[in-house]
């Protein structure tokens, strides 16, 4: 359960960084940020019961684009559900906006790994 908020709480932070740059991702406050973390979050979490080399195998012979259409998909669901979490572009906004969202989280993540926050 601590794994799974500190989750929301690194993606709520990449979130407000991403709503900083210029991709059309705009975020009204920290705390719909918070809630667009949960619903990433737990639209993640549900991905996660799928098991592993089931997911891994579209992913392969997609060359990794089923992975990220679903993130894009999460990532525009996410903007559809919070009031005050937008996509100006629509869907460049949500394409652009999971690239960033990945990248971020991935960053974020590893710091917080490398000071033993969380497990690897």
């Amino acid at each position: 359960m601590t794994g799974f908020l500190i989750a929301i709480v690194v993606t709520a932070v990449s979130l407000l960084i991403i709503s900083k740059l210029p991709l059309g991702v705009e975020i009204d406050s920290p705390v719909k940020a918070l809630i667009a973390g949960a619903i990433i979050g737990a639209f993640n979490g549900l991905y996660s019961l799928i098991p592993g080399w089931l997911r891994a195998i579209p992913a392969v012979f997609s060359l990794g684009l089923i992975p990220l259409i679903g993130s894009i998909i999460v990532f525009g669901l996410a903007a559809w559900l919070v009031e005050g979490f937008r996509l100006r572009w629509g869907i460049g906004s949500a394409i652009l906006g999971a690239i960033a969202l990945t990248i971020i989280n991935s960053i974020l993540f590893f710091i917080l790994n490398q000071i033993r926050l969380v497990a690897a």
